[in-house]
């Protein structure tokens, strides 16, 4: 659940416009968006995030945001549902729904992913 007192956005939101390099020998690297919005009801913590890990084409290979709304679920009888908030753990996933809690767990959950994602390439896997 969003905590409106959360004292680690502003460090999410310094890190607007940051892009690095994570593994040179790789060529991976990444690049944070992060702007305060106009609270709406359907982006209930005021920001608008793209964290993402980029290959050395300049592909995303993988990325946390809420730019875009995804559908997911859905069967049979049952509509689909539209969430703003989600992940695409590769360049080819539409993405998949993301429980935002608060800013530093978006940034823990963000780089677990991208260290799971470097092993997975140093092996050789995708």
């Amino acid at each position: 659940m969003f905590n409106k007192e959360d004292k680690t956005l502003e460090h999410l939101l310094d890190l607007n416009g940051v892009r690095y390099v994570v593994d040179d020998a790789l060529g991976l690297w990444v690049k944070f968006e992060v702007k305060r919005v106009r609270m709406i009801s359907n982006r209930s913590h005021n920001i608008r995030y793209s964290l993402s890990l980029h290959d050395s084409s300049n592909i995303r290979i993988l990325g946390f945001d809420n730019a875009h709304a995804i559908k997911f679920g859905g069967k049979s009888n049952v509509p689909s549902k539209r969430v703003l908030d989600h992940w695409h753990c590769n360049d080819k996933d539409r993405g998949r729904p993301y429980l935002y809690e608060n800013a530093a767990k978006l940034l823990e959950d963000f780089w677990r992913e991208v260290d799971k994602k470097i092993k997975l390439l140093k092996k050789g896997e995708k």
